[in-house]
């Protein structure tokens, strides 16, 4: 019980902030074209600010082990490529296949799985979580601006999609972020408060937003697409990664920091990147709320699971 509790309490409070966009939205204080400039800034300025501060308060200083950091790495980007091949037989339209193979892989590592992980484990975890961040982060945001940019529509160009990786603020930010991390630069305190003020506005604003974006009418015609998606993402690309991880000998913190980065809901910032990267805003949004809710007892039953098993 004091497991779906864990799970309850950090799922709950998105739900809310969901429902509080879609009310806003309900009663005239948002309209589309707000609720379309304000995804733009989420992306371009809040979320990067949100990514960058994640990475520089972050220490590696102390963590020496960094395998399950880039097992989970490794998984996801493996996990890309697979989700790209099996979508582009799966869907016929290239604004929903980047949506899909997005949707699959991109775990809402930071905003939801590091709470989870250490509401697990502790702050004993804090040291392997910083690390982790500071690789999956950079990794997962790379492969997701290349699935979007791959089926953006028309011929690929490699090119055009070099230019779309190298110029997407979210990975711009991910490698400031390692910069300074990995070089212990430190930014004047003004600046600093600025951006740690800015990241903390960046979660509530994507997911109140994100309430006030999903388009209910289009479900019908994306069922076969969420059930696609939320499979692969809650159910078949942790359970690859953690029982390999098993067989490996991970255990404990281990296990509970994979469970963050492969069964953690789809990130909340993969809406408004789909609508940055002309993909299906719709399914896109459809594919966070959903996941989101249906995380709730995923993670529950990963959680149960494992401890059954005595593995965490």
């Amino acid at each position: 019980m004091s497991n779906l509790i864990v799970s309850f309490n950090v799922v709950a409070p998105l739900l809310m902030l969901m429902l509080l966009g879609a009310f806003l939205l309900r009663i005239h204080i948002f309209d589309s074209e707000i609720v379309k400039k304000m995804n733009a800034a989420i992306f371009k300025v809040f979320l990067p600010a949100l990514i960058f501060n994640n990475l520089y308060t972050s220490s590696i200083n102390d963590v020496k082990d960094i395998r399950t950091g880039i097992y989970a790495a490794i998984v996801l980007a493996l996990s890309y490529l697979v989700s790209m091949v099996f979508v582009s037989f799966a869907e016929k339209d290239s604004r929903k296949r980047g949506v899909m193979a997005q949707g699959i892989c991109r775990s809402n590592f930071v905003i939801f799985g590091v709470p989870l992980c250490r509401a697990i484990c502790g702050d004993t975890i804090l040291g392997k979580i910083s690390v982790a961040v500071a690789i999956v982060v950079p990794v997962i945001n790379i492969f997701a601006v290349f699935a979007l940019e791959f089926f953006r529509g028309g011929k690929p160009s490699p090119k055009k999609m070099l230019k779309g990786i190298i110029t997407n603020q979210l990975i711009i930010s991910s490698v400031l972020g390692l910069i300074v991390l990995l070089t212990g630069i430190k930014l004047p305190e003004i600046i600093e408060k600025t951006v740690s003020d800015t990241a903390k506005i960046a979660t509530p604003l994507a997911l109140i937003l994100l309430g006030a974006s999903v388009n209910f009418g289009t479900v019908k015609g994306n069922l076969r697409q969420l059930i696609y998606t939320i499979t692969g993402k809650l159910i078949i690309v942790p359970l690859i990664g953690i029982s390999i991880a098993v067989f490996m000998g991970m255990r404990t913190g281990d296990l509970a920091l994979l469970i963050a980065a492969l069964a953690s809901h789809t990130a909340v910032s993969s809406y408004p990147m789909a609508l940055q990267m002309d993909g299906d805003g719709d399914l896109a949004a459809q594919i966070v709320a959903f996941g989101t809710t249906i995380c709730m007892f995923t993670v529950f039953l990963w959680v149960f699971v494992l401890m059954q098993l005595g593995l965490l």
